[in-house]
């Protein structure tokens, strides 16, 4: 047996594809293809498994589209910046460039140990000042145009710390380092208005080759909705508040404010202070799905409003369920018709008004057990009553807007952006502050504002604690400035790195329109789930506005998704530090070699299902690597016969088919039974052909076996092979049922009789060309003699040739 030595295999391959640049590509030659997988965050400990199964996915398909003919983009980068490095540095007593340069080289290390084929010449990070400097040059261009602006918002704060926390940073209501109850505070902080291309986002969505459920997920994250804006006054001040039941609108019998609303304690009287304060210690964080979470509370501010129709007094409740950037940041509560007020209501002492009465229906207030949330007919709505729901919304607001206390309106869930971040590890926001002339952006030539290394880590912004960093000019006016000391979201440097890639050595400018216009959109773009709304929402936000700015045509930047499903443990949870149950890809690679694993990655179920590890698997997958590779050495080639051509060809068309449409398991199982056949004899080229196939997923032993055999030059940039139809012959496959058919006849039959040396067919003579001797006696390990049923020489003692039908032999065992 042959001894394949694969990290021998792997590092000579791995050189050879840098030595010859053999991925690395230019604008222009042929139709192009751009794979992208999701920007990875380079973590400290290495390139963990379900990276290597995303990688896997983008890295079969870029060698595919490359051996199709077409020039295939595929570059890799790393989203370096964020708050996991710095903890981590700090941590590990460390500098976060120090931290972060580190793991970067250790993830691409890793990454060519897998055998990825990526064009390392276009490699970028976040963290690289000719990087970022680009996204301060990308947040001046949105200031001018006025999508940047500051506005006062809720930000988790640490009283221990005296900073702003993130908020996975807060834990059960708690700082996660000092363990002190966080407050809500009101910071001035930077947004980007991504609800000027709400609409076109929305509507664009319905172009995208897209998973369904991501593209609903994008649809409610938006969240249009048509409805009326309705003015109540509270001591002589206007508050708007949206609705799209304006039909219940004699139903209010209170109003909530968000708890974190900036305005809140404008309404909050003197004699509820006490009451309120002590309630918004109880609101520990800004995140929305800690208010989905939480019991419903929340208490009276003391204030009363107008309603704008009866001039009826309504009490105001401040609320932990209100979000603070929707509509107003106010709700108007209607507790018999919304059940969530009606459940507010109930644990308050709240009454409740039925305006809406369903069809047929005779609901009374005391009564009610829930609340009815339907459609039906007017009732106690001075004016209005007897109207449908429906034609009801349109006269209330009409009458509102002749009182100029209302109007029709369009309410988008989607939110302004808010990029501001009270940390060290990011891109500095490029602002300077001046007392004289205000807010000043950095002039571009200043660009990039570069990170200070010497900061104080663990209290507060480590920004402010660098003199040379906060104190400057003013542009304007040469006086005393001082720098915005907030870092961006890191969500910013991911916005718009698929446009970098196209042209990321570019020291003059963002990129060059041409070689944008030749790779962008991206073809195939490959990464998880859990991003289908940020990422994917602000990606698309960038690429609107580069459109506007005419940096980019179209309006879309990624073609096609695609999503891998997640893999689990042998405990049956998915993989994870925390529960003890990872796999280590680089322990795998050294016991079972790179190939192995990625073939055992996409050998197991659809791609974008969730899949267990298995141990069984991987070996599998590395005994016929092994397998594939000591036929090879042999090197014997002869003929194909027509069965094998049909098989080879056959195979060709259904795995380029499978793998175009993402089904590698499928194509893995093809090229499994097609080496099965190869027993009987194969041509040099039809096993070339083959060698093609299995080089997508094992690439270095594909490219050790085409050396082998004389193939002519690298294997990753040979074409694709192409089938003949003519070939292909269906008869064959009929024929190959039939003959399973017959080997379990003849199991069997060995396994009634029990002692048997030797087996005897007898077939129909059109049909012995289908039966071959040596790989029936190898299925059944007996001697096998095969006869046609007119041969008069054949050796038949029972007359068994007599039952022999159309694609059922008989069968005489002895």
């Amino acid at each position: 047996m042959t001894e394949i030595n694969l990290s021998r295999i792997e590092k000579k391959w791995q050189e050879k594809w840098e030595k010859a640049k053999a991925f690395e590509v230019k604008e222009g030659k042929g139709k192009k293809f751009y794979v992208l997988e999701m920007y990875p965050y380079p973590s400290g400990s290495g390139l963990h498994i379900g990276h290597a199964f995303n990688f896997t996915i983008g890295d079969v398909y870029a060698r595919f589209k490359r051996m199709q003919g077409l020039n295939v983009l595929y570059p890799a980068g790393y989203d370096s910046f964020g708050l996991p490095a710095e903890n981590a540095a700090i941590k590990a007593k460390s500098h976060p460039k120090k931290f972060t340069d580190d793991s970067i080289k250790n993830f691409i290390k890793q990454q060519k140990a897998l055998g990825f084929s990526y064009d390392w010449k276009r490699v970028l990070w976040s963290h690289d000042p000719d990087y970022y400097k680009w996204n301060q040059l990308i947040f001046l261009k949105m200031f001018e145009k006025g999508l940047a602006y500051r506005k006062k918002a809720p930000v988790n704060w640490d009283p221990v710390e005296k900073s702003v926390l993130a908020n996975e940073q807060v834990i059960n209501g708690k700082g996660y380092r000092s363990g002190a109850e966080i407050e809500i505070k009101h910071l001035e902080q930077w947004f980007l208005k991504t609800t000027k291309y709400a609409d076109e986002l929305l509507r664009d969505v319905e172009k995208l080759d897209w998973p369904e459920r991501i593209k609903i997920m994008q649809r409610n994250w938006i969240g249009k909705s048509s409805g009326s804006e309705i003015v109540f006054s509270i001591d002589g001040k206007k508050w708007p508040i949206f609705t799209t039941r304006a039909d219940t609108l004699f139903g209010v019998t209170f109003l909530v404010v968000s708890a974190q609303h900036s305005r809140l304690m404008e309404l909050v009287k003197p004699e509820e202070k006490g009451n309120v304060e002590k309630f918004l210690k109880k609101v520990r964080s800004t995140k929305q799905e800690d208010m989905d979470l939480l019991e419903k509370e929340g208490v009276f501010t003391g204030s009363y409003a107008e309603h704008p129709l009866t001039g009826e007094k309504i009490p105001v409740w401040a609320g932990n369920f209100v979000v603070a950037e929707y509509g107003s940041g106010m709700v108007m509560a209607v507790p018999a018709h919304d059940q969530r007020d009606f459940e507010f209501a109930e644990k308050y002492g709240i009454p409740r008004k039925i305006v809406v009465m369903p069809d047929g229906g005779n609901l009374t207030s005391n009564k009610m057990k829930e609340a009815y949330t339907g459609y039906g007919k007017l009732v106690n709505s001075e004016g209005f009553d007897g109207l449908k729901s429906e034609e009801a919304k349109e006269h209330i607001t009409t009458a509102l807007a002749g009182k100029k206390k209302g109007r029709k309106t369009t309410e988008f869930k989607l939110r302004d952006w808010l990029v501001s971040r009270q940390r060290y590890w990011g891109t500095p926001i490029p602002i300077i502050y001046c007392d004289e002339c205000g807010i000043q952006g950095v002039p571009e030539k200043d660009l990039p504002v570069k990170l200070p290394e010497k900061v104080k880590f663990g209290k507060g912004n480590p920004l402010e604690s660098s003199k040379d960093f906060v104190n400057t000019k003013c542009p304007k006016c040469g006086g005393k400035g001082r720098r915005e000391t907030d870092t961006m979201d890191t969500f910013f440097d991911s916005s718009w790195y698929y446009l970098r890639f196209a042209d990321s050595g570019n020291k003059k400018e963002l990129f060059d329109k041409k070689k944008v216009g030749y790779w962008v959109p991206v073809d195939f773009y490959v990464g998880g789930a859990e991003h289908a709304t940020l990422h994917l929402i602000y990606s698309r936000f960038f690429y609107k506005f580069f459109r506007d700015l005419g940096l980019v045509k179209g309006g879309e930047p990624f073609t096609k998704l695609f999503n891998q499903g997640m893999i689990h443990g042998d405990d049956g949870f998915v993989m994870s530090k925390s529960r003890g149950n990872v796999v280590d890809p680089l322990d795998m690679v050294k016991k079972y070699g790179a190939d192995s694993l990625r073939l055992f990655l996409i050998n197991n179920a659809s791609l974008d299902k969730d899949f267990s590890w298995s141990q069984t698997g991987i070996e599998a997958s590395w005994k016929f690597v092994k397998k594939v590779y000591e036929f090879s050495q042999k090197g014997k080639f002869g003929k194909s016969s027509p069965r094998i051509s049909h098989k080879v060809n056959k195979a060709i068309k259904g795995i380029e088919k499978n793998i175009d449409g993402l089904r590698y398991n499928m194509a893995v199982i093809e090229l499994r039974e097609l080496f099965e056949s190869f027993s009987s004899g194969i041509s040099k080229k039809d096993f070339s052909s083959f060698v093609k196939m299995f080089s997508l997923f094992c690439p270095h032993v594909g490219e050790e076996i085409w050396e082998k055999i004389g193939g002519k030059g690298l294997i990753s940039l040979s074409d694709w092979p192409k089938f003949d139809e003519k070939k292909i012959n269906e008869k064959f496959d009929k024929a190959e049922e039939e003959f399973e058919k017959t080997v379990e006849d003849i199991n069997r039959i060995l396994k009634i009789v029990g002692k048997a040396e030797k087996v005897y067919l007898y077939v129909i003579p059109n049909e012995v060309g289908n039966y071959d001797e040596k790989e029936l006696a190898r299925r059944v390990e007996k001697e096998v003699k095969i006869w046609a049923v007119n041969d008069k020489e054949k050796y038949d003692p029972e007359g068994k040739s007599k039952k022999a039908k159309p694609g059922k032999p008989g069968i005489y065992v002895e």
